[in-house]
């Protein structure tokens, strides 16, 4: 066993003794992919996303230097054709790149890791033909020239050195030349069976060509048939939340809302499996470079994108264009590169059937406030920070301290919150009941009676509120909001709340540029 070579199968055989979700079906598709001119495979997923399990999965499967049979006998991919055909068949070298970056971040990271690498495969074959000036592609060439053997080479945190240094520098260069050396071209073809590389962003572009354009790709914007492996499906969490007694509406609230190719409900793995431990929801996204990148990146304000941020908080849907972007976080240089890299990070999902982006589920959503609360947008946070008091005054009734806060919300300094229109009013009303998605399911222009309710908040299970139907009008008055909402008998769609339901009328005066508020229980006005 080395440090590198045949490292054998602790890694995946201390995850089985830990609750394990089921994602070997990934096997059977790399499988598929050896020795043909699909074998060299990239998929770059988020942080926390498992990319890590994968890596050490796929090792423990291959790696000959080890038995592996019982770690795989009772999961999906033993019943799959190809499961003998390539179960520990091939010698694998294995390397975590993001601990040379850590270790060796001031000196040549490239040379050290083609010393230690070259040194580590002579052990394991000490009897291949040695010629000065060689490499360690030139060893693995005679190598397999002797012996028959066929690598599986296996990286993880690929990108470390891309999120590391920045591009044009002598490090990046000789690193993507080393990618070169390694996996492109005949030789490679002649020394692997197959290549498997993940991290957090897909392989650097330079100008529209992919530096190695040999790799089959899966990415948070493009996974293919690897969709279903990114992340905990809908059906997977349903039975971890009945296996650990937990709310699966809450975890959902809290981990859901990705939507990775065809997949529509992807969770966050890690945050669901922190949330079972401790058997409680909350954010467990910690802090990294990558959340000082985001607030970075949002206070730049390419293109509007402010008003973008904004928009999504308040859970709309933001039109972006990904091809642009040269997967480098030093290379951002408009307002698509930056909603790309926030998808690529785990901040946005992606529909790519609408090419756009949004804000996927609370946990994020927090991480999103933080980020703004990290630029010199003011008005914004304040607006933010002010919405649960701005909740707790409509739960009360209190009409005139509503129309206060909502004109606070409304800063003219800040273009999305500049509206002349209901459909611009209900952007601004989401942003100021931002605190009310921790209680409530929000929805906009909800069909409901003879029309659509411009504001519907639902409450979650297990919260002990009123039901709320929002009715926005622009330049008339707040009492023919409340008057519309009982012409067009909205309640009819919340029937299930009409004994504890709060109709509320808001109107915007673009002379006085001030809101005014009626607020009326459903019950008072059926009495």
């Amino acid at each position: 066993m080395g440090i590198y070579i045949n490292t054998g199968n602790e890694g995946f055989r201390s995850a089985r003794k830990s609750e394990y979700v089921d994602k070997s079906g990934l096997i059977a598709v790399v499988n598929n992919t050896l020795f043909s001119e699909a074998r060299f495979t990239c998929v770059s997923r988020c942080r926390r996303f498992g990319k890590s399990m994968a890596a050490k999965m796929l090792c423990a499967y291959y790696d000959k230097s080890c038995n592996s049979r019982e770690l795989f006998a009772d999961l999906e991919i033993a019943s799959h054709p190809s499961f003998e055909e390539h179960l520990n068949k091939y010698p694998v070298i294995y390397l975590d790149l993001s601990e040379f970056v850590m270790q060796f971040h001031e000196i040549d990271v490239v040379e050290i890791l083609e010393k230690k690498l070259r040194e580590d495969v002579l052990r394991a074959y000490p009897d291949t033909e040695r010629l000065e000036g060689e490499d360690l592609m030139d060893n693995l060439i005679h190598i397999a020239e002797q012996t028959g053997d066929r690598f599986v080479f296996i990286i993880d945190e690929w990108d470390a050195v891309c999120r590391e240094h920045k591009p044009g520098t002598r490090t990046m260069d000789r690193y993507v030349d080393w990618l070169r050396r390694m996996f492109k071209g005949m030789n490679a073809v002649r020394v692997f069976a197959g290549v498997y590389m993940t991290g957090i962003l897909p392989i650097k572009k330079y100008q529209t060509e992919s530096a190695l354009n040999n790799f089959q790709e899966y990415s948070m914007v493009d996974p293919g048939d690897m969709a279903s492996f990114f992340g905990f499906t809908n059906k997977e969490v349903r039975m971890l939340a009945e296996k650990y007694n937990m709310d699966y509406d809450d975890l959902a609230k809290w981990y859901d809302g990705y939507q990775i190719g065809d997949e529509l409900s992807m969770f966050n793995p890690n945050s669901v499996m922190q949330a079972l431990r401790r058997k409680w929801c909350g954010s467990y996204w910690a802090k990294t470079g990558a959340f000082d990148s985001v607030s970075e990146y949002i206070s730049m304000n390419f293109e509007g994108l402010k008003d973008d941020i904004i928009a999504m908080l308040a859970g709309e849907r933001k039109k972006v264009n990904t091809t642009k972007f040269q997967n480098d976080m030093g290379i951002v240089k408009s307002r698509d590169d930056v909603l790309t890299v926030l998808i690529h990070l785990g901040y946005l999902t992606y529909d790519r059937q609408r090419n756009d982006c949004g804000i996927p589920n609370r946990e994020v959503g927090m991480e999103m406030e933080n980020a703004v609360e990290n630029t010199n947008w003011a008005s914004v946070v304040e607006t933010l920070q002010k919405s649960e008091q701005l909740l707790q005054a409509t739960l009360d009734g209190d009409a005139e301290a509503v129309a206060r806060g909502i004109d606070i919300a409304h800063d003219e300094e800040t273009s999305i919150l500049s509206y002349n229109n209901e459909n611009s009013m209900a952007c601004v009303l989401s942003i100021a009941y931002y605190y009310a998605k921790n209680d409530y399911i929000i929805h906009r222009e909800l069909a409901s009676g003879r029309g659509f309710a411009d504001l519907v908040f639902i409450p979650r299970k297990n919260v002990d509120s009123p039901a709320l139907v929002v009715e926005l009008k622009y330049d008339k008055d707040a009492d023919s909001a409340i008057n519309q909402i009982k012409r067009k008998k909205y309640p009819t769609k919340v029937a299930q709340y009409i004994d504890n339901l709060l109709l509320v009328g808001i109107n915007y005066d673009k002379e006085t540029k001030t809101h005014s508020c009626v607020i009326e229980r459903w019950g008072d006005m059926t009495s």
